[in-house]
Formats: C-alpha cells, structure tokens, sequence
C-alpha cells in the first residue's frame, strides 16, 4: 500500500459518515446504517482496500447509523470491532438497552465488540497513530478521534457543520447537556484543520463549529425544552426515512408504541401521548423536516430508503442472544 491517506465518504441518511485511513493497518470508522452495506464495501473497495484487508473497525458510538455495517463485516471478514468499554459491555452482553435499538425502533443487527476502548488509548494505523478521546453528551459512551500529524478530528454525532447530535436525556441522562459542553471545551484544546462528523460536509472551520455547538448548548441549558424538540424532529425524521414515510392512518399507532414518543409526551410535554401525535406532526412540518406527499409523511432531507426486505427482519437486540456471532 503507497501513502497513507484519510478518505471521508459523506453519506446519505439513514447512513452515517464513513471514514478509512488507508494504510498499512486500514481503519474504517463506523459502518452506516445495515441496509447500506454493499454500499460501504463498494466505498471501500473502490478507494482501494479491500474489505478483507480492513485491521479494524471503529465505532464512534453504538447507534444503528453507525454501526449496522458491522454484523456483514465481522461476519464474513473476521473485521475486528472496537468500541467504547461502556458501550462494549452492553453490546456484548446482548442487552436490550444497547444501541437504544428498542428504544429508538431501529432495527441492529449482531455483533460483537473484540477491543474495549478508553480514554487516551492510541490507534496504530502504520504510518498514523489515532488518539480516543472519550466525548460523551450524545451517548455516555461516545468517543472522538484526533489524528495529530495532519491535525484532524472525527468527532461522531458531538458537533456538526451547522448543527449538534441530538441528547437522550432518558437514557444518558439530564446531565448530557454538561457532558457534551466538556467534551466540546476538551475538543476546543486541541489543533484542528478539518473535523469530519457523523452527518453532513467536512468542516473546514472546526473551532467556528465547536463555539456555534456550545452556544447552542448554553442556551439548552436556560431552556430545556429545546432539547426535547430538538431530539423529538430528529428521531422522527429518522423514523420517516428508514419507513419511506408513514401512511396518515399509521402514525397514531406507530407513535403511541416507541419508547421514545412516551418519554418525551409525558416527562418532557407533560402531555399524554394522544395529545402530542399532533403536536409533533404539525411541528416537523412547520420546521420543514417533513411533509404530506399522497398522504404519507416523508422526510425533507436527502435520504436513501431500505430495501423493505431488510427492514422486514426488525432485529433488536433483544433477538440478539439467538444469532449471537461465536
């Protein structure tokens, strides 16, 4: 293999951003969404590498946009994963609360963390050495990754270009928004030229993004509503793409079974779930994330659907203990 490189593949939803560090140790950085992926062997093999050849697999964190690659890979190339111990731990003991796939309503396919990460540990790519960091807000185990050569940061879903990773304050806690104002002073420390994010362009101003970030957390803090709405268009949004859009007649029922629709109505709106269907509805649409198309919801951005074969096999990992990888 000739001279390392650092490949960014900007992805379309429900696919996260894949990145390969193309070396002699070959690294790829969390694996999209499971439906997409051909497509993520199709990425890499077209940069050169050939699945096979990949050393490791990294996940930035354990949600079903960035990790649904990793039960095809490891399964049929032996990949080792790599993840944060915390996130590990649930991983590997199938527990029904990892990947937040129940949760969330998203389908998770298997796998099994080989090589628990923490703070400071080093990634040897060959030619290039990885630093984790560990930057929990978004999920409590969530890791970046700085690369100190070229001075580049793969940050996940803690910052984006224009935007910030959504806050489960039911699963990481009502402190998430302290968490991620840390790992954002933590980042702000460091020497960046280019940052890549789990969603969206390359960012070519990393500390430009890293303030806009925390000023919008700031302003969370003195209103915490704004994290809910924030985490209830996006989920949504999310849930529209890997549907294709729901009927009008299917929403309703839909909503009122998700983990995350109850949660939200009641402890965040203080609303019961009936009265919030509409709510929500109207807010996506005012916002622009959504719109009525012949009577389906669809989302607004950019996204390629699942087949509906693959979303058909509905696997949580609850399933998980039956099909477990060995």
């Amino acid at each position: 293999m000739g001279k390392s490189s650092i490949i960014f593949f900007e992805r379309k939803y429900p696919s996260a951003n894949t990145i390969l560090m193309k070396d002699q140790l070959p690294v790829l950085i969390d694996t999209g969404f499971g439906s997409d992926v051909k497509d993520t062997e199709q990425l890499i093999n077209e940069a050169g590498v050939s699945p096979e050849a990949l050393h490791l697999i990294v996940n930035t964190h354990y949600h079903s946009d960035h990790v649904g690659g990793n039960f095809h890979l490891q399964k049929k190339y032996g990949v080792t994963i790599a993840a944060h111990k915390w996130e590990a731990d649930l991983i590997n003991a199938c527990d029904p609360e990892a990947c937040s796939a129940e949760w969330l309503d998203q389908p998770v396919e298997t796998y099994r963390v080989d090589t628990k990460l923490s703070d400071n540990d080093e990634i040897h790519t060959g030619n290039r050495v990885l630093k984790v960091l560990y930057t929990p807000g978004h999920t409590l185990g969530h890791i970046s990754l700085y690369e100190p050569e070229e001075e580049i940061l793969i940050c996940g879903d803690l910052f984006h270009k224009s935007d910030i990773g959504w806050l489960n304050i039911f699963r990481e806690g009502v402190s998430s928004i302290q968490r991620s104002l840390e790992s954002l002073d933590r980042l702000a420390k460091l020497r960046i030229k280019q940052a890549y994010s789990g969603h969206g362009p390359q960012i070519d101003n990393p500390l430009v993004a890293i303030d806009a970030a925390r000023e919008r957390f700031e302003k969370w803090l003195k209103a915490p509503e704004k994290v809910s709405w924030h985490a209830c268009k996006r989920i949504f949004s999310f849930t529209l793409m890997i549907k294709n859009g729901l009927a009008k007649e299917e929403i309703d029922n839909y909503l009122l079974n998700c983990g995350w629709f109850q949660d939200f109505a009641r402890y965040a709106f203080q609303l019961q779930p009936e009265d919030f269907i509409q709510i929500l509805v109207d807010e996506v649409i005012r916002s622009g994330a959504a719109s009525w198309h012949n009577n389906y919801l669809i989302a607004a951005a950019p996204y390629h659907a699942p087949q509906e074969q693959w979303m058909n096999k509905n696997i949580k990992p609850k399933d998980w203990i039956v099909n477990q990888i060995v």
